[in-house]
């Protein structure tokens, strides 16, 4: 197949708008077929741009397309989203945008809407703009459940959550400090010309001035550092896990936040267990990378039966399966993927795991809970109902948070993706 980056940039959306595909599985599948990390770069770009800015693209698609495409012709209604969003948000040069569009009906076996591609976006550059009252899911390229969902929770910051959602995410390193210091490191990124914008306090997380390619970064593939975002490498600081701890990662694939654990202290008893077995070899590439150690096991965090032997844990992170309505900014493909519905499952779900890991926790013991969500029915309220449920459950005050019991970060506050975390204490007389 021609390497067009438009021709596989519509295919890749058209395969997570239409067919329900995770963008994290699809796109890699067409930056196989390029070679240059420049036009993968494009490529991601171009896929990224559609699905932050479906609704808006996909009005201006109906303006000049009278009949929806439909059948064998539905990618080409993606590679007009495609050569909108180019026109509309990137610094490709409208006429190189526009040629470069047509020609991918080429490769898309499409060269029979050639003609109606080039019509549509050359009055597209007529026309960017109209005068239309647009609904609020257009104007602010969400899915209108989730935006009454987010007025309803947050009536205040709802309009700066949606913004902070159509930004390219910040990138944050997490630097092993079993292999170095965050002040060589930090030296080591000078010397690659690689600029830092801030240090964490707590977690001495790197903040870059702006995102880099991994293989950029010093000793990457030595293990001396990690990308992780500086919202998740909140729940090793907040676990605190020390030297001797026998501590429990929940739902821990891909493994970040079980390696943090063990770069605070080598000397920790950790154990990290997923459902998805095909999702812990990323967990045992990240421990084996990072030369650090974990006994990974693939178990249900909602029944124990299977996989605990009985020695109950000193220390838990349930990073609980959620919305992912925190992390938009990294996966633009959570607002299409995810439906209203989802919501309530995963919130009896979230309550099963819940129930069933405290059991295990020792008494006196800690756990935090953990989302990449900004739902309150799956943070603030879901925590409120267990601790009202368990009587032996303390819910712990967070300094970071300002003293309050718990905390929701919402993207962009910080620089950081937005997370949920509450911190519990089991009761030592149980």
């Amino acid at each position: 197949m021609s390497k067009n980056l438009r021709a596989l940039a519509a295919k890749c959306v058209y395969a997570v708008v239409d067919k329900g595909r995770s963008l994290s599985d699809e796109l890699p599948k067409q930056q196989g077929l390029v070679e240059s990390p420049k036009d993968k770069g494009l490529l991601q770009e171009l896929c990224y741009g559609v699905l932050r800015y479906l609704p808006e693209l996909e009005h201006h698609v109906r303006r000049f397309v009278d009949k929806p495409l439909k059948g064998k012709q539905r990618v080409g209604h993606f590679l007009l989203l495609v050569g909108i969003y180019q026109i509309k948000y990137t610094r490709i040069p409208d006429h190189a945008a526009v040629a470069e569009t047509v020609a991918a009906t080429g490769p898309l076996k499409s060269r029979h809407l050639k003609g109606m591609v080039n019509a549509v976006l050359r009055s597209y550059q007529r026309q960017p703009d109209s005068d239309d009252t647009l609904p609020d899911a257009v104007r602010y390229n969400h899915p209108s459940w989730f935006l009454k969902k987010i007025q309803q929770g947050y009536p205040q910051d709802w309009q700066q959550i949606v913004t902070a959602n159509l930004q390219r995410p910040s990138m944050w390193l997490r630097v092993n400090r079993q292999k170095t210091t965050v002040a060589d490191y930090k030296t080591l990124l000078a010397a690659a010309e690689i600029g830092v914008a801030s240090e964490d306090p707590d977690s001495h997380g790197l903040l870059l001035s702006q995102a880099v390619d991994v293989t950029r970064l010093p000793h990457f593939h030595d293990g001396w550092v990690s990308v992780q975002d500086g919202a998740a490498q909140m729940a090793a600081i907040l676990l605190s896990a020390e030297s001797g701890d026998k501590v429990l990662d929940c739902c821990a694939a891909p493994g970040g936040k079980t390696c943090h654990i063990l770069e605070r202290s080598a000397e920790i008893d950790v154990t990290a267990i997923d459902i998805e077995a095909e999702r812990l070899t990323r967990v045992k590439e990240n421990l084996q990378r990072l030369g650090l150690t974990a006994k990974v096991l693939c178990g249900d965090a909602a029944d124990t039966s299977d996989w605990f032997d009985g020695e109950m844990f000193d220390k838990i992170l349930i990073d609980a399966p959620c919305s992912g309505t925190g992390v938009i900014r990294k996966n633009p493909d959570i607002k299409w993927l995810r439906r209203a519905s989802d919501i309530d499952a995963l919130v009896v779900l979230q309550r099963q795991i819940l129930d069933a890991i405290w059991a295990i926790l020792k008494p006196g013991g800690i756990m935090v809970y953990a989302t990449c969500s900004i739902l309150p029915e799956e943070n603030k309220e879901q925590i409120q109902r267990f601790v009202k449920e368990n009587q032996d459950a303390t819910l712990l005050n967070l300094t970071r948070a300002n003293a309050s019991q718990d905390w929701q970060i919402l993207p962009g506050n910080e620089s950081m993706d937005g997370f949920y975390y509450a911190k519990l204490q089991k009761s030592a007389n149980v």
